[in-house]
């Protein structure tokens, strides 16, 4: 079984998640050894993952109460176009 660059999109979410069968996961690593392309966007996606898991792990907590009040109150005040 040989994947397309296409086909390891279609399978990158299922890759990462050690959901692919292993003849999938095998394929999917034998195109990764010939594909500098695709390994560079594997890497891109992974930190794109991560960036965004960390930005949701930011406790809303460590906010001064003073923001969330001035937030709050900027979204009741009517804007003018």
């Amino acid at each position: 079984m040989n994947l397309t660059c296409r086909e390891i999109l279609d399978f990158l979410s299922d890759y990462l998640d050690g959901a692919l069968p292993p003849a999938a996961a095998a394929a999917f690593e034998r195109h990764l050894a010939i594909c500098p392309e695709c390994v560079a966007y594997l890497d891109n996606f992974r930190a794109t993952l991560h960036a965004a898991k960390a930005a949701f792990d930011t406790p809303a907590a460590n906010l001064p109460e003073e923001l969330v009040q001035a937030i709050l109150a900027s979204r009741r005040t009517p804007h003018a176009p």
